[in-house]
């Protein structure tokens, strides 16, 4: 274990290591970014005086080193619009993102794991072609049309949540049904297939014929090593949801970091689009980490991949 552990972790830093690197240089070569920071009115004096400023004259490897340094001591430097630390922006909407991904997983879970095990019961019933459908419609059904409904239901006609806004408890519940509705398809298709792989083994029809209850074959059993994908790809979902949240919290207007996202892109706020983008993929790499070790926690056979 302690092998593979080492292994993964390796991976996880050299891929966090490339993201940084591509996150860095695509931004910088997406065109002048002192143009961009000192606006389409500016002279050609005022342009070179930005670049000199903040070290945009130096050649590009330099300029990578010098800012994965900082960012190595968590100092993503200053916001070109907020004017303030970006360390401190982010540290004031981390929480706000992390509530409503860790919100909408947890509702996903909920509601695809059990809809995956019944349908996976109730195979080829009518139980099952609704669980499918649903699946299917859950799937192609855009986000953002999803959100906008949920408020003209729920806000405008029946005015039972508030739109916006992040203050109560009311604020995430149709952020957070619309977030989760998007993990659902996939985790409930994946819990079905696992659970009907392992209702067909042969330790379960043992398990039968000694006469073991349906709920303890069904749970202690089967369902222990069919939602064993479903923890990785719960994790690979949590990490789209975070990176996706920009679309929900745009919506919602709740300040998160997809919306403080939002704000730096609209903006040319480079400082701040560096640190989201490098942050939300370092939070990616480590639930992805999680995951793979505890799947080899519950699956041994996975520690010699």
């Amino acid at each position: 274990m302690l092998n593979f552990t080492l292994r993964r972790v390796a991976v996880a830093i050299c891929v966090a290591f490339t993201v940084a690197v591509f996150s860095f240089f695509l931004l910088h070569l997406s065109g002048d970014l002192a143009t961009a920071i000192a606006g389409p009115e500016s002279t050609a004096e005022q342009i070179e005086q930005i670049r000199v400023q903040f070290g945009l004259d130096q050649p590009l490897t330099t300029q990578f080193v010098a800012w994965l340094w900082k960012a190595l001591h968590f100092d993503f430097g200053r916001s070109f619009y907020f004017q303030d630390q970006v360390t401190t922006l982010i540290g004031g909407r981390l929480g706000v993102t992390m509530a409503l991904g860790g919100l909408a997983l947890a509702f996903a879970l909920a509601i695809a794991i059990p809809l995956g095990v019944i349908a996976a019961i109730k195979r080829d019933t009518w139980i099952d072609r609704v669980a499918l459908t649903i699946s299917v419609f859950g799937q192609a059904m855009p986000s953002f049309w999803f959100a906008l409904t949920l408020i003209l239901i729920f806000a405008v006609n029946l005015r039972w949540l508030p739109v916006s806004g992040s203050g109560t408890w009311k604020h995430f519940v149709m952020p957070v049904i619309a977030l989760g509705t998007y993990a659902m398809p996939a985790i409930m298709r994946l819990t079905r297939n696992g659970m009907l792989d392992v209702l067909a083994s042969d330790y379960i029809r043992t398990a039968r014929a000694k006469g073991l209850r349906t709920g303890t074959v069904m749970f202690k059993h089967a369902l222990r090593n069919a939602v064993i994908p479903v923890v990785g790809l719960a994790a690979v979902q949590l990490g789209f949801m975070l990176g996706g949240s920009i679309v929900i919290e745009t919506i919602f207007s709740l300040h998160g970091l997809g919306h403080l996202a939002w704000e730096a892109i609209s903006r040319n706020d480079y400082p701040v689009v560096q640190a989201v983008v490098l942050l939300l993929s370092v939070v990616y790499i480590f639930v992805t980490l999680v995951a793979d070790l505890l799947n080899a926690a519950l699956d041994p056979r996975m520690r010699s991949n």
